[in-house]
């Protein structure tokens, strides 16, 4: 399917690789235009990367004349436009289910693992490399160890986070769970996670969206 759209990102982005996520569940083609967070201070604070998003974060998608930015306001709106495959489930019910595990994800752990969070911790705090990994150890265990309970005291999942099918839930659990191994946070505690993890890493939208399959990420410019 074409869609024209225009994605502005970073390989290594956690809520760029959740859009990317939900782009190829969709089966919508997209413009890969990476965005570079540390080269150079950040291409994200380049003028006219600002102009386009205020925040200066990525990631942003272009539709058209029409420019949207945060990862979940994104993946609804693609929803609402490309309603199948769905992200959410039918039911109102499972829809706030599904809503509330992937802003678990997105909004009370990434933020606090955010690169210009641990840049201020860094350049600001004066910590070093070992207590800002404690930081981020820290955040994703508390956020994991709620949503690990949620999951598996749901009767509605299933090989995904909710039913059968991959959703937005899956989109934003994923990246966080890259995150996860890339700190070192030890996932046996996590086994729905993890079971869920492995289900989604069979599935080409998930391969397709991953860091080392962008075309910015380190290996793949050699």
């Amino acid at each position: 399917m074409t869609s024209g759209l225009v994605l502005y990102g970073y390989w290594r982005s956690s809520a760029a690789y959740r859009v990317r996520i939900a782009l190829n569940l969709k089966g919508l083609d997209y413009q890969n235009r990476p965005v570079h967070l540390v080269k150079d201070g950040g291409e994200q604070h380049a003028p006219a990367y600002a102009a386009m998003n205020p925040q200066q974060l990525v990631p942003s998608l272009c539709d058209g004349d029409r420019t949207l930015t945060q990862s979940l306001a994104i993946m609804e709106y693609l929803e609402e436009l490309h309603p199948e495959p769905p992200l959410l489930p039918a039911d109102a019910r499972g829809r706030a289910q599904a809503r509330a595990m992937a802003q678990l994800v997105a909004c009370d752990i990434h933020p606090l693992g955010n690169l210009r969070v641990l840049q201020y911790l860094e350049h600001e705090l004066g910590t070093d490399e070992a207590l800002r990994g404690a930081w981020s150890r820290h955040w994703i265990a508390t956020g994991f160890a709620a949503l690990e309970a949620m999951l598996a005291g749901n009767a509605a999942t299933g090989r995904f986070c909710h039913g059968d099918a991959p959703g937005m839930a899956d989109a934003c659990l994923i990246p966080q769970v890259y995150n996860a191994r890339r700190w070192k946070l030890p996932l046996d505690g996590y086994p729905t996670i993890l079971r869920i993890d492995a289900a989604c890493g069979e599935l080409e939208a998930f391969r397709m969206a991953a860091p080392e399959a962008q075309p910015d990420a380190p290996a793949a410019q050699g």
